[in-house]
């Protein structure tokens, strides 16, 4: 009976929630969210500035999670062929994933949980993880381009599911821990240094 209420309660209250936006406006919001991860990832990766590189890619991917949580709460997209529309070959990705590895240097390796139902540890590289999100993306952002706009949004939201977003929250993850640690672990010199200063003053002070 509880169960019953439960699943009746629910359907009232999706009745009352706006209408979906139309596929292709849809589709071109999340296209512009891909377009402008890819640039970031991209001009990070060219720009070789670790720090700045950092800031950066905390905006972006937090801001490409949010179209992937856009992904997720719809309802599942379907594809308009059991096959995918030839979009021509896959981007050459292999320079950008060597800058990307350049850039984070001893920092590229890190480790993370996957799947928190089943906790095994994994270890993987930033670098390897930026790429793979950027050609699920780019991959998506073809198929939009061409016209695709139902098997675009069908592939972001099914690779956001299985592999993409779970990535991007692993590299969120990360890239925060390298940010805390920068700005957090950092010994308290003050009271040290004012001890010092006041040493120096009375060695250096003629005898009356």
């Amino acid at each position: 009976m509880t169960d019953r209420t439960t699943t009746d309660e629910l359907i009232e209250a999706a009745a009352t929630l706006p209408p979906l936006q139309p596929a292709d406006e849809f589709a071109g919001q999340i296209a512009d969210q891909v377009e402008s991860f890819l640039i970031a990832v991209r001009a990070v990766a060219s720009e070789g500035d670790l720090g700045t590189g950092i800031s950066i890619l905390l905006l972006e991917i937090s801001q490409v999670l949010l179209a992937g949580a856009r992904l997720g709460a719809q309802v599942d997209f379907t594809p308009e062929s059991d096959y995918q529309p030839d979009v021509g070959p896959d981007a050459d990705l292999d320079g950008l994933r060597l800058r990307l590895a350049d850039l984070f240097d001893n920092l590229d390796t890190y480790s993370f949980v996957f799947d928190p139902y089943d906790p095994e540890q994994v270890e993987s590289q930033i670098s390897d993880d930026l790429t793979s999100i950027a050609a699920d993306l780019e991959n998506g952002l073809r198929h939009f381009r061409l016209g695709n706009t139902a098997e675009a949004l069908w592939w972001w939201q099914f690779s956001y599911v299985s592999s993409w977003g779970n990535l991007a929250g692993a590299l969120l993850n990360a890239l925060l821990s390298v940010v805390a640690h920068d700005r957090l672990d950092v010994e308290f010199t003050g009271e040290s240094d004012r001890v010092a200063a006041a040493t120096e003053m009375l060695e250096s002070a003629e005898p009356v």
